[in-house]
C-alpha cells in the first residue's frame, strides 16, 4: 500500500479528486466494481478484476470496462478493441498491457501500447506503441511506433517508425523513418528516413534520405539523398544527391549532384550541377549543365563547363564556354574569346 499510495502521490496535478476525471455522470457510468471487486480505504485501495474505476492497485487478466486508474494497473493481455479508458501512474503488463491513453510508466515483458496517446516512459519487450502521439522515453526490444509524432527518446531493436514527425533521440538497429519532418538525434543501422525534412545529426549505415530538406550533420554509409535542399556537414561512402541546392561541406566516395553546388565539396569521381561555387574537387570530373556556371575553384581531370566559369580550373582539359577567368592545364579551351580560345598550360579571359 506504501507504493501504491507513492505512485499517486507522485502524480503531477493527480489527487485523489481526479478520480472524478473523465468520468461519465454516474447514472452513465454504473457501479465503480461492475465486473471486479474492490477494497479502498479513504478511496485508496486494491480492486481485482475489470474495475472501471480506482485509486490505488488494479489486478486484471484483460481490460473491457476500464475507465480511469490513478495508481498502478498490472493486466496480463492487451485491453479488448477499442481500448477504452485512462491509466495514470504504472501500467504493468504480464506479458502486455495497455490502454487508450497512458501517462506515467509503462512496463511490459511483451509490449506497451495505448489506441491514443502514451506519456511518460515506456520498456516493452517486444515493443511499444499507440495510434496517436508519443511523449516521453520509449524502449522496445524489437520497436517502437506511433501514428502521430514522437517526442522525447526511442530507441527500437529493430526499428522506430512514425506516421508524423520526430523530435528528439531515434535509435533504431535497422532503421528509423517518419512520414513527417524529424529533428534531433536519428541513427538506423541501415538507414534513416522522412517524408519530410531532417535537420540535426542523422546517420545510416546505408542511407538517409529525406523527402524535404536535410540540415546538420549527415553520414551514410552508401548515399544521402534529398528532395529539397541539403545543408551542413554531409558525408557518404558512395554518393550524395539533392534536388534543390547542397551547400556547406559535402563529401562522398564516388560523386556529389545537386541542381546548385555551393561551398566545399570533394569526391571520388565527378561533381555535377547547373551552378557551383566554392571549392570542388572533383578527380575525373566536373560538369556544369548547359546555362550554368562555376565560380571559385575547381579542381578536376577534366572541367567541362557548359556555361560560364568565373575563377580558376585546374586540371587536364579544361573548357569552357564563357571564361570569365584562368584555366590551368595541358589543353585549355575559352570558347569566347575572339583569339587563341585552345592553349596549353593556361589560358586567361576577362569577360566585357
Amino acid at each position: 500500500m506504501l507504493l501504491v499510495a507513492t505512485v499517486i502521490a507522485a502524480l503531477p496535478g493527480t489527487p485523489l479528486a481526479a478520480l472524478q476525471e473523465d468520468r461519465p455522470e454516474r447514472g452513465d457510468r454504473g457501479d465503480d466494481t461492475e465486473g471486479g471487486a474492490a477494497l479502498t480505504v479513504g478511496g485508496v485501495g486494491i480492486g481485482i478484476g475489470d474495475v472501471p474505476y480506482l485509486n490505488g492497485l488494479r489486478l486484471n487478466f484483460r481490460d473491457r470496462r476500464l475507465r480511469l486508474v490513478n495508481g498502478i494497473n498490472a493486466t496480463m493481455w492487451t485491453p479488448h478493441e477499442p481500448a477504452r479508458g485512462v491509466v495514470r501512474g504504472l501500467a504493468l503488463g504480464v506479458p502486455v498491457t495497455g490502454a487508450r491513453r497512458v501517462e506515467g510508466v509503462g512496463l511490459g515483458l511483451g509490449g506497451v501500447g495505448a489506441d491514443d496517446a502514451l506519456t511518460g516512459v515506456f520498456l516493452g519487450g517486444l515493443g511499444a506503441g499507440a495510434g496517436g502521439d508519443m511523449t516521453g522515453v520509449f524502449l522496445g526490444g524489437l520497436g517502437v511506433g506511433g501514428g502521430g509524432s514522437v517526442k522525447g527518446a526511442a530507441l527500437g531493436g529493430l526499428g522506430v517508425g512514425t506516421g508524423g514527425g520526430a523530435t528528439g533521440i531515434l535509435v533504431g538497429g535497422l532503421g528509423v523513418g517518419t512520414g513527417g519532418p524529424v529533428s534531433g538525434i536519428m541513427v538506423g543501422g541501415l538507414g534513416v528516413g522522412a517524408g519530410d525534412a531532417i535537420e540535426g545529426i542523422a546517420i545510416g549505415g546505408l542511407g538517409v534520405a529525406a523527402g524535404g530538406t536535410v540540415r546538420g550533420l549527415t553520414i551514410a554509409g552508401l548515399g544521402i539523398g534529398a528532395g529539397d535542399g541539403l545543408t551542413g556537414v554531409s558525408i557518404a561512402g558512395l554518393g550524395i544527391g539533392s534536388g534543390g541546392e547542397a551547400k556547406w561541406v559535402n563529401i562522398a566516395g564516388i560523386g556529389v549532384g545537386a541542381s546548385s553546388i555551393k561551398g566545399v565539396t570533394l569526391t571520388g569521381v565527378g561533381v555535377g550541377a547547373e551552378r557551383i561555387a566554392g571549392v570542388t574537387v572533383a578527380p575525373f570530373y566536373l560538369r556544369v549543365t548547359p546555362g550554368g556556371e562555376m565560380r571559385g575553384v575547381s579542381v578536376s581531370a577534366f572541367n567541362r563547363i557548359n556555361g560560364t566559369q568565373h575563377g580558376l580550373a585546374i586540371g587536364l582539359l579544361n573548357i569552357a564556354d564563357e571564361l570569365d577567368g584562368l584555366q590551368v592545364g595541358l589543353i585549355n579551351i575559352a570558347r569566347n574569346k575572339p583569339s587563341r580560345r585552345v592553349l596549353p598550360l593556361f589560358n586567361y579571359y576577362r569577360a566585357p
